[in-house]
This record gives structure tokens, sequence and C-alpha cells, in this order.
């Protein structure tokens, strides 16, 4: 039987080995909506398990880190490299943990295991505010890019004069809609798997467009920005914030020694991957470069077109597999409407429109997905791993290289963290009062 206390569908892989004839991968994409967690249990090889995990890895950060490399300079990929590591030590960490209880399932799971009910909480909290903030930011991001191949749409209603990024956060917002009330979201699940895909074409393309397009890669940049440093850290580390699904890929593998390997595969091609947008994304448009890379590229060319059509089009389709988990969570926490439909209904609107409202409120993607990278995806990705770890094995009571490692890696995250959020709240703030 599945956990109520934790309906987070998403975190079940979109891929699975099929031995039981053809439509086995339809039913175990259904099995991913409707939370049944045994029927997926050992079934993914190696490298659908690496597909899995690569499409978790990737996402939106890919568009901000030339913003990331802009905001600190050269020197602060050092820094990236640095939280790439420790976002890939904590993953196996997570693997430790779930090899000390068999039981353990789901993220949460972790956090009940080493800090009992307040610790599953935290860990519910982290994750649901964060996919919470994600799909907001879609908004955004959908608003930002349709305004810049469509500058001149707006419209006025009873006197209030709508802009044009109003207006398309709107209308994506009504596109969107009708997706949350899906029961079944298996069409979607496939749109969503294909991030990896997406990720590759909006990078090849841009190299397309600063090699062959009159772009060019000359910009020189500078060393090191010191008071950027905060927003591109916080930045960077939203690109590694993949870990409460890692528990369901470490349960859905067929051999789960290698999952480590899974791991590193994943984190080797994301940073990769991250690293060669943020070099040549700085290089194309230096200081001069935008939250969204995609802003900076001639609408004109067919490179660009095909790099800015393909970041709309996957938020789309995530947005409604981003929401389903918080929609599932609020209804199981009120067990006492009967007519779940209608009351799922309700909520998933309610979510849309209120995320409507944070993207009206906070039309500011950069700094709001520093918001997250740092108080969130730090959190959930980095600290909460290592203070689960130290109290599931008990390693706390000893002292040794491990234990000083891991206590290294809290306090940076703490300071990420802390100085981060900080610094994103009042970028926010600043960018309000203009």
């Amino acid at each position: 039987m599945e956990d109520p206390r934790d309906p987070f569908p998403l975190t079940l892989p979109l891929m699975f080995d099929d031995k039981h004839g053809n439509n086995g991968l339809g039913s175990k994409l259904e099995d991913v909506e409707s939370n049944h967690h045994q029927a997926s249990t050992s079934s993914s090889s190696f490298f659908k398990t690496c597909f899995n995990g690569l499409n978790a890895l990737s996402g939106v950060g890919i568009l901000s880190v030339p913003y990331a490399l802009a905001s600190g300079g050269w020197l602060s990929l050092i820094l990236f490299f640095t939280l790439a590591l420790a976002a890939f030590y904590s993953g196996l960490l997570i693997q430790r943990c779930m090899d000390y209880d068999s039981n353990i399932r789901t993220y949460p799971d972790i956090g009940e295991r080493a800090f009992g009910n307040k610790g599953r909480i935290l860990v519910s909290i982290a994750m649901y505010t964060e996919l919470y903030l994600v799909s907001a930011g879609f908004l955004i991001l959908e608003g930002d890019n349709l305004y810049n191949l469509f500058p001149g749409v707006g419209f006025e209603v009873a006197g209030l004069a709508i802009s044009g990024k109003q207006c398309f956060v709107l209308i994506v917002a009504l596109v969107i809609l009708p997706s949350v009330w899906l029961d079944n979201l298996s069409l979607l699940s496939y749109v969503s798997a294909s991030g990896v895909l997406a990720s590759a074409i909006i990078l090849c393309s841009i190299l397309w467009t600063g090699a062959f397009d009159g772009v060019g890669f000359h910009q020189e940049g500078t060393p090191i920005n010191w008071s950027g440093i905060p927003t591109a850290v916080s930045l960077y580390a939203f690109c590694y914030c993949a870990h409460p699904v890692f528990p369901t890929l470490y349960t859905s593998m067929k051999n789960k020694h290698q999952f480590s390997n899974v791991l590193l595969l994943c984190f080797v091609i994301c940073t990769v991957s991250y690293a060669s947008m943020a070099v040549f994304g700085y290089l194309m448009f230096g200081s001069g470069v935008q939250s969204q890379i995609t802003l900076n590229l001639p609408t004109g060319k067919l490179s660009s077109k095909v790099a800015i059509y393909t970041t709309l089009v996957n938020p789309i389709a995530k947005y409604a597999l981003m929401v389903t988990p918080i929609v599932d969570a609020v209804k199981n926490g009120f067990p006492c409407f009967l007519n779940k439909r209608l009351f799922g209904l309700l909520i998933g609107t309610t979510l849309v429109i209120s995320s409507v409202i944070v993207a009206l409120a906070v039309p500011f993607f950069a700094s709001l997905m520093s918001l997250v990278g740092a108080f969130l995806s730090v959190t959930a990705s980095i600290i909460l791993p290592c203070l689960c770890y130290l109290k599931i094995s008990g390693i706390y009571r000893t002292f040794n290289c491990e234990v000083v490692a891991l206590v290294g890696i809290i306090l940076m995250g703490v300071a990420v963290t802390t100085i981060g959020t900080y610094t994103s709240v009042l970028e926010i703030i600043g960018n309000l009062k203009i």
C-alpha cells in the first residue's frame, strides 16, 4: 500500500523495462499517476534509470547559467563545480540512507527515518514549495519569451491596461489549466520525458547561433564579480534540485549496486551541459546576457526560433506534472471531502490562479529561481541528505574525515542558503520598487 502522507507521483520514473507484454509501458505510466509503487519496483535497467536521472536533472536552469556566470565572473565556475560535487556526494548519501532501511521508498521516508514525523514534514514542505515556485517560474519564462517574439501584444479590460508579458502569462495559464484537471497524465509524462532532448536542442541551437548566425564568441567577461557571487551560486544550485526523485530511481533499478554509476554518469553529462551553456552564452553576450539566454537571441534566425520554441513547449507540458503532487497532498490532507474529483479540480484551479498571481507580482525569473535555488534546492539537495545520513548512520558519534567533510558541506550549504536567500529577497524587493 502507498503511504497517504506522501502523495508524490512525480518521483516515479517515466520509463521502465517491459517484461510482461506490449502494454507494459502504458500500464507502468498509469502507475505513475496512481502511485502504485509496488508495481514498478526493481524494473528499470541501467540505461533507462540513467535517462530518468538525466531528465530529472535537465531543466530550465540551463537557460539561466550564462546569466549566473555573468553575475559571478569566470572564477565563479569553481563554485559551480564545487556545488556539483557536493550534490553528487549527497545523492550517494541518499543511497546509503536507503541501504540502512529497506522500508524507505521516498525522500520524505528518509526524513521520517532520521527525525521522525517532523523530518517528514520538513522534507515534504521543501519539496512542495519548490514545485510550486518552479511552476510559477514556468509562467514567467513563458511570458518573457512570448513577449520577446511578439512585443506588440497587449490589451485593455475595463480601463485596465494589461501589458504584453502579463497578457502572455494569462494566456499560457488558460492553455495550461485543462491539463491540471486531467486524471491521467500519461501523455504529458511522455512529453516531460523529452526534457533531456529539449536541453540538447536548446544548447545546440544556441551554439549554432553563436557560430554561424553572426553573434560570435567575442566577449571577454570579468574574472570575478564579488557582489554577484550570491546570485551566481544560487542559480547554480537550482540546476541540481533533483534529489527528491533519487530514492524512487534507486528502488526502481534491477541492479541497485549500479546506482552510484548512474549518478556519476548523469551528473557528469548534466554538469558538462550546464557548464558549456554558461561558458558559450557568456562568450556570446558578455555582461549583457539576460536572465534567460533565449531573450538575447536574434528572433529572425531559424536556430534562435528552434531554441525559443523548444523552451516554450517543455514548461507547458511539465506544469501539470509539477502541481499534481501538491493537489494530491492537499486531497489526502482533507479526507472528509467525499467528491475527490471535484475537490481536486478546485485545488488545481486554485494553484494555477495563485501561481499566476505570483508570476504577475514577482515577474523576475532570475531572482525567483535564485530564491528557489538558495532557499529550497540547497536545503533539499545538500543540507538535508547530509543531516539525515549523519542521524541514520550514527557516524556523528565518532570523529573521522567523513564527518568533517559532512559538517563542512552542511556549513557551506547553510552559508549559501543564508546569503543567497537574503540577496534574492533584496533583489526582488529592489525590482518591485523600480
